[in-house]
């Protein structure tokens, strides 16, 4: 039998993959696509995967780029933003700090039951003429020099090699370009983490019977989302699913929490018993309705390289992977996403490739160094309910206020633009560094007072600001004003931020933040020291 040649070939039919082959379809629709995905389809509604959980950037690419938003609204649920208890050791949650919105926020974020999902991304994909060929496997990979076609062999039913000018490998953890090109880099962030679902609704505004407690949320219905419980070295996931299921993930720091601790289901209900008695006790209910069980030993890594002028690209899990702390994965699967998508409809245009790989390159490094740092040696404060709900606030400011607007405002390849800003997103990007090393510092000394409160972030007009206008539309001059706005926003957040500290844990805090001098009348405000 002989192969068939296409315009591009996409290795992996999840997430990341059919994504971008509907993405490439709307850019360029005459452009022939084939995706092998060696699961077979359909898979069960809740399949063997993580990534559940989505924030603004993946919810905007799922809906808006990618046009799926009735499907999104009708088949998913709708998140009630990201909620954090400092309940380590303990059950009474109504006693403990808990951070997070008593209403949603404007801009809509989904918990995705990623089987649900990825059988309509598959169908949609059919149903818009791309070549899905489900239970076909990889066995090897030929990348063609210069100008040649990149030849794919494989497994199970049909054409026994298929060929393309563009290879995108979306293969997840398998990393099968990664890996063959030796592409994949320590990043310095070491962690474990462990999930189970349990086919049965979780209800967490269930766990104690405090009728104030209760009734600060509208609607009661903290169980809808993504709820962290959190401890020193570690924090748990709760997400629910549209199927009827509870996603259940331990996500802990390698030094402090082996993975040996996890790695089992026995062994992981066990280590909750320790850590968070109140999710042990109602998971032990519900032993006999366990779905899966899965772990990842040291589950984030960088990737030297994303993109390459001899039309190879990786997106996803393919290329590299951060940390599920904030849910970024499905927004790193847009943004990589996105650029292929340029590379390719400018390589159709004739256009010369490599200035833009290069640029393209460096923004996603920027972009994931940048996010790197919110996770790399944070680990231990995350039990902290004093300095973890500032850290919070900055970090989402941070994304919102720079990432969220280059993606909203579809300016991620716009050249002109980061030449002009580059230099005060820079020292963005830097301040955010020193704010993270601010963080450990403060940990470092705080006392760690837990008292029984709500900070609800809507409380911060400035906050629930920012998330109300991440869908303006705005023109150049509109996108340059409000990214120099936000810049200059992010710099008095962070001299409020020493002050706090300083007030809180001692005026070392303020050492290295001489140079924050804002004044305090144009500080956001920030939740009261307790």
């Amino acid at each position: 039998m002989g192969g068939t040649t296409h315009d591009a070939v996409i290795l992996g039919g999840g997430l990341a993959g059919l994504c971008l082959a509907l993405q490439l379809r709307d850019a360029c629709p005459d452009l022939d696509v084939v995706v092998l995905e060696r699961r077979a389809h359909p898979v069960p509604a809740s399949a063997h995967k993580v990534g559940e959980s989505t924030v603004e950037i993946g919810a905007h690419y799922l809906a808006e780029t990618l046009g799926l938003r009735e499907h999104l609204e009708r088949a998913h649920l709708r998140k009630f933003g990201f909620r954090f208890f400092f309940s380590h050791g303990r059950s009474d949650l109504s006693a403990v700090t808990e951070l997070g919105v008593r209403e949603v926020l404007p801009t809509p974020s989904y918990q995705i039951d990623r089987g649900i999902f990825e059988n309509l991304l598959g169908e949609e994909a059919r149903r818009r003429g791309i070549g899905f060929r489900d239970g076909v496997g990889v066995r090897s990979v030929e990348l063609g020099q210069g100008d040649a076609l990149h030849r794919v062999h494989c497994t199970g039913d049909g054409a026994p090699w298929v060929q393309g000018r563009w290879l995108l490998d979306a293969s997840g953890r398998a990393g099968l370009l990664r890996r063959q090109l030796g592409l994949t880099r320590d990043n310095g962030h070491h962690a474990h983490a462990a999930w189970f679902r349990i086919d049965d609704r979780i209800a967490i505004d269930q766990w104690c019977d405090d009728a104030e407690w209760q009734g600060r949320c509208t609607p009661r219905e903290r169980w809808r989302s993504t709820n962290h419980l959190c401890g020193p070295g570690y924090w748990c996931w709760l997400i629910p699913l549209a199927s009827g299921a509870h996603s259940v993930g331990i996500v802990v720091d390698a030094a402090l929490h082996p993975v040996e601790s996890i790695n089992r289901f026995p062994r992981a209900l066990e280590w909750l018993a320790r850590h968070q008695p109140a999710l042990a006790r109602e998971v032990a209910a519900r032993q006999d309705q366990l779905l899966d069980f899965a772990f990842f030993r040291d589950y984030s890594y960088g990737c030297a390289r994303m993109f390459s002028a001899d039309r190879w690209a990786l997106t996803g899990e393919a290329g590299a992977f951060l940390d599920p702390f904030y849910s970024p994965g499905t927004d790193f699967i847009a943004i990589a996403n996105t650029y292929i998508t340029e590379l390719v409809r400018h390589d159709r245009a004739g256009q010369v490739l490599a200035p833009r790989v290069r640029l393209y390159e460096r923004l996603f490094q920027s972009f994931y160094d940048s996010t790197l740092a919110l996770y790399r040696g944070q680990y231990p404060l995350l039990g902290d309910a004093e300095v973890l709900p500032v850290k919070v606030i900055w970090d989402y400011a941070y994304y919102w206020g720079v990432l969220c607007q280059l993606v909203f405002q579809h300016r991620l390849a716009d050249a002109a633009l980061f030449a002009e800003l580059g230099p005060g997103l820079e020292r963005t990007r830097e301040l955010n560094a020193r704010m993270q090393a601010l963080f450990g510092r403060w940990h470092a000394c705080s006392p760690g007072r837990n008292p029984a409160r709500m900070l609800d972030q809507r409380e911060l007009a400035w906050f629930a600001a920012m998330n109300a206008t991440l869908h303006d539309v705005l023109d150049d001059a509109g996108v340059r004003e409000r990214l120099r706005g936000n810049i200059a926003l992010l710099h008095a957040l962070a001299a409020g931020i020493v002050d706090h500290a300083a007030g809180a844990a001692g005026p070392a805090m303020r050492e290295g933040m001489e140079d924050l001098d804002s004044a305090p009348a144009d500080r956001p405000a920030l939740f009261a020291v307790a």
